[in-house]
């Protein structure tokens, strides 16, 4: 067994009673997690430095932190956010701050670690208010719960983080987030078959250095 797929020290449960298990991590003490988002010229970056996430890296994602909620923009800052665990009713909101030039938007978000490559074991927070996002985030929770309910043992999948595109007629070309699953594994970070393992630590040709994008 190794530590591939450890949620830092949130000390998740196993998966029987999703709604129960959810309710305990939020007297867990949190993890410290960078934000992840895809740009609006289709690279992934995350943190205060906009580093590119390298490509091709695999990331697990914590099926018990899908969450909904609100959130509410201005000038590009948060001034308000209010979030819930995905099997609770959305929170409910009142006036907008002031200066939140869309008000309240309606959010999704997950947390996820990766677990190959440079990055590995940094774990991430994923929001989005948008419309692709939000679709990709719905697909992929949808994909969990078709896992469960026929290989609960393995609820986790280990996805790559990808991107599609269309043409918006007065926005250009608009990306949009695709999160690939390439494998499912327990919640205790059951390993991959031998030849899988040594793909991710013994790559073939070291990936390029990735850069750091302006925000």
């Amino acid at each position: 067994m190794s530590n591939l797929v450890k949620f830092g020290s949130a000390g998740l449960p196993a998966v029987q009673n999703l709604a129960a298990s959810l309710r305990k991590l939020e007297q867990a003490a949190p993890s410290v997690m960078v934000i992840l988002k895809m740009d609006k010229t289709g690279h992934w970056v995350f943190g205060a430095e906009q580093e590119e996430v390298e490509n091709g890296s695999r990331w697990a994602v914590n099926p018990l932190s899908f969450v909904h909620g609100y959130i509410a923009w201005g000038k590009g800052e948060a001034l308000g956010e209010m979030m819930a665990p995905i099997t609770d009713p959305l929170p409910e909101v009142g006036v907008p701050p002031s200066g939140a030039d869309r008000g309240w938007e309606m959010q999704l978000g997950f947390s996820l670690k990766c677990v190959s490559g440079e990055d590995a074991g940094m774990e991430a927070r994923y929001a989005t208010t948008s419309v692709g996002g939000k679709r990709a985030v719905q697909q992929l929770g949808l994909a969990i719960a078709q896992q469960v309910e026929q290989q609960p043992d393995r609820p986790v999948p280990l996805i790559t983080l990808g991107k599609d595109s269309y043409q918006h007629k007065s926005y250009g070309r608009v990306f949009t987030p695709v999160f690939e699953v390439q494998e499912w594994v327990s919640m205790n970070g059951e390993e991959p078959a031998s030849e899988d393992v040594q793909q991710l630590d013994a790559p073939e040709a070291a990936p390029a250095r990735r850069v750091r994008r302006t925000a």
